[in-house]
This record gives structure tokens, C-alpha cells and sequence, in this order.
């Protein structure tokens, strides 16, 4: 598997990514109904697009099976397509992500025990809450930061 920054962020990838980022939030999110993901996933091809850091990690085949974006010191997203859960792709984009772009931060939805999980396990904690979620909807958010 191979992790790279993404500079070129042409429509086909951003497609591709999108594609995934669906199939992830899908199988974690299951407090959102398909009008709520649809909804959000109209800002998804612009915040890849806009993002300031993006890495992806991709299969023997070249092929994208999760990415990361990195605004500042903060973590933005995180996703890994379903297929390639628990072999230790999020745990690589976190660990760049921290290691090399000196990620301190993230935001996780509070009704996503597992991120929260995961996210503690490598060292992060909350330190804040907040009732909705940026776009204002009632998606309670946990901010996380590296102890």
C-alpha cells in the first residue's frame, strides 16, 4: 500500500474519493438517514478539492481505498473504504498525518463510538462538544485533541 499527498486533484480522483467517502460513511454513520447524506454530500467534492492537505492511500491496484485531509493542525477527515476496515489504513494516514503535518486535532460525531475509539486509542481525548455539527444540524460533535 502506498500513502502520498495528492497536489493534482483532478475530477476523476475527486470522484473516486467521493465514491469512497460514501461507501465509509454508509457503513459507520448510521445515524444519518439518505436524506442527511445527501445533503452533506454535496460539500464533499469541494472540501477535496479545497482542502489544504490530502492523502491517499492506495491498493496493489493504484486504486484509492482511503484518504485523509489536513487543514492547519487539524485533522478534517478520515475515511477508508469498507473492504479495507481494520487492516490498519486509518491508523497510517493518522499516524502521517501526525507525524508529518503535525496534526494535533479532529472532530469527531459524537453518535460515531467507534472514531471516538479509534481516535483515543492513538492518543487523542475530547476537549469540547458542541450540540450541532458545523452545517447546523443536530449531529453533536466531540473535539478532540493529542494529549
Amino acid at each position: 500500500m502506498k500513502i502520498a499527498e495528492i497536489k493534482d486533484r483532478n475530477e476523476a480522483l475527486v470522484k473516486e474519493l467521493f465514491t469512497l467517502w460514501e461507501a465509509s460513511v454508509r457503513e459507520t454513520h448510521h445515524f444519518l438517514t439518505e436524506d442527511d447524506i445527501k445533503s452533506i454530500s454535496a460539500y464533499v467534492p469541494e472540501g477535496l478539492k479545497g482542502i489544504e492537505f490530502l492523502l491517499t492511500v492506495e491498493n496493489e491496484n493504484g486504486k484509492p481505498v482511503g484518504f485523509a485531509g489536513i487543514d492547519g493542525h487539524k485533522l478534517e477527515m478520515l475515511f477508508v473504504h469498507p473492504d479495507y476496515f481494520k487492516k490498519g489504513i486509518g491508523r497510517k494516514l493518522l499516524d502521517m498525518a501526525v507525524k508529518e503535518y503535525h496534526v494535533t486535532e479532529v472532530d469527531v460525531n459524537e453518535q460515531n463510538p467507534a472514531a471516538k475509539g479509534f481516535y483515543e486509542h492513538i492518543g487523542f481525548e475530547v476537549y469540547a462538544r458542541d450540540e450541532l455539527d458545523g452545517q447546523g444540524n443536530p449531529f453533536p460533535i466531540l473535539h478532540m485533541r493529542l494529549k
